[in-house]
């Protein structure tokens, strides 16, 4: 299903994203940098991609790492992925965190993150006393099996 998405450079050198392949779920974004920056081990830095876009109602937007820069590099999403609300129209920014021991140099142009698209359902909240009952209740954090 193709949504119409709206794009628009926010910077001369942004690049428009594409569809790698004819399965793929995700466009790549590439950093927008006049000049390579080094990522030092354990920072946290904002890599602008140039471009905003305009999201369509009841969908949102998902900024995530690359899988493989993230596996092969250790550059990772600093929020483990993005959420980009269909009202905002700001520059996408990706938010990068270096996991790995080692410093890492992004260079203008290269592909750093993956931008999809997901259907949104809104939760009408209620306030209770009480919540139904399950075989699971409240067990969590490996209850259901091993770590």
């Amino acid at each position: 299903m193709n949504q119409r998405v709206l794009i628009k450079k926010m910077r001369d050198s942004a690049v428009i994203p594409h569809y790698a392949t004819e399965g793929s779920a995700a466009v790549d974004l590439v950093a927008c940098l006049e000049e390579a920056i080094t990522l030092a081990p354990g920072e946290r830095r904002l890599i602008p991609t140039g471009i905003a876009i305009s999201i369509p109602k009841n969908t949102v937007a998902i900024l995530c790492a690359r899988s493989g820069l993230s596996a092969k590099k250790g550059i990772a999403a600093a929020n483990g992925i993005g959420v980009i609300d269909s009202d905002y129209r700001g520059e996408i920014f990706f938010s990068a965190v270096n996991l790995s021991q080692e410093a890492y140099t992004v260079t203008p142009g290269e592909r750093v993150a993956q931008l999809m698209l997901m259907p949104v359902y809104t939760m009408a909240l209620i306030e209770t006393e009480s919540l139904d009952e399950t075989a699971r209740g409240a067990g969590g954090f490996g209850s259901t099996g091993s770590l």
